[in-house]
């Protein structure tokens, strides 16, 4: 599960007969599991979660995963948001609810994410049945759309296209963002977006 999905991930979602989130995996670093991409005037600017990784030897379940508190990173990010976004035409209209998710104080990353994950179903009016892993599985059954590790900063598959829209900044459309990008520019139109 990711820190403020990508777009791609809603388009998958949207197909889907259900989400089945992943539990029991160890955390990734460098992966989405802890940061998202926002388009800046600057160009795009990741915000990454700190976290806490206990024993660096050992795997670590991603529910395990504690966020290091002792960091700004709340306030850097929503800041961020505010710099990037605060003039796009559906900011306010999202700002309060989003807000309130950085105001939170949850325990692990695991938890903050499924807290945006809810939010933004609910943003984007998608009723699908979520559950959680009861064990590790590493092969799904055919079908399912296993997308663990397709939703990555390093890759680009072909199933994840994201057709262009408007953005705050830049001349040339940038497709790997956050949801955030698609929501603040597009509002309750981002769900036939994704469509």
């Amino acid at each position: 599960m990711h820190y403020h999905p990508p777009i791609a991930y809603f388009r998958q979602v949207l197909q889907a007969d259900s989400i089945l989130v992943e539990q029991h995996e160890n955390y990734i670093k460098q992966s989405y599991r802890n940061r998202c991409h926002v388009l800046t005037p600057h160009g795009v600017q990741p915000l990454t979660v700190p976290v806490l990784r206990g024993n660096s030897k050992n795997k670590t379940r991603i529910t395990d995963i504690e966020i290091d508190y002792s960091q700004k990173w709340q306030q850097v990010h929503w800041r961020t948001l505010q710099s990037a976004y605060g003039k796009a035409p559906y900011f306010e209209f999202y700002q309060d609810a989003l807000q309130a998710v950085y105001q939170q104080h949850p325990k692990n990353l695991f938890q903050l994410n499924l807290n945006l994950l809810r939010l933004y179903l609910k943003f984007l009016k998608i009723n699908k049945p979520l559950e959680l892993t009861h064990s590790y599985v590493s092969v799904v059954p055919d079908n399912v759309l296993d997308l663990r590790n397709q939703i990555h900063p390093k890759i680009n598959p072909d199933n994840l296209f994201v057709k262009p829209y408007y953005q705050v900044f830049g001349n040339n459309f940038v497709p790997e963002l956050s949801i955030i990008d698609l929501l603040f520019t597009q509002g309750p139109a981002a769900a036939n977006y994704l469509q």
